[in-house]
């Protein structure tokens, strides 16, 4: 599980458990499991949190000890499918290495790649943490430009 700045990202906003429940349609008790890493938040409502406040994943997920500020994005999963087949490509190396290396089941990382479904936070921070890729780029944002 990732190092998980969440709960220090929201407090920087000034904002409680349960605003930021209201946010994305969950309870305070959610918002606390995702804090607390009882349970992991979504990719796509971490997404929606670091668009909205400008945050980046490497950040709030603790690869990086910088925030960036990205580009806004919609999660998308064939694309981010597609940028971890070419950053696998570039590894020169198959989904069955890829996927035992991170803990991954390769049938499970095969359907990411597809984009038949939405990668978990866990195995892409697992990915991102493995092979020293940013979790922002790997979700196709891009720095902004001021």
């Amino acid at each position: 599980m990732f190092s998980n700045n969440l709960k220090s990202c929201r407090q920087e906003l000034e904002m409680t458990q349960k605003e930021l429940g209201y946010v994305f349609g969950v309870s305070k008790y959610t918002v606390h499991g995702w804090e607390n890493s009882h349970d992991t938040i979504p990719l796509n409502k971490l997404i929606k949190f670091c668009n909205l406040f400008d945050f980046s994943l490497d950040y709030v997920t603790g690869l990086s000890k910088t925030n960036i500020k990205y580009e806004k994005i919609k999660t998308d999963k064939k694309k981010i499918g597609m940028k971890l087949k070419s950053i696998r490509k570039e590894l020169n190396i198959t989904q069955q290495e890829l996927a035992s290396r991170c803990g991954i089941a390769q049938n499970t990382y095969s359907s990411y790649e597809t984009g038949r479904y939405l990668i978990n936070t866990n195995n892409l921070y697992s990915i991102c943490k493995t092979y020293n890729i940013s979790m922002d780029l790997l979700c196709g944002r891009t720095k902004k430009t001021d």
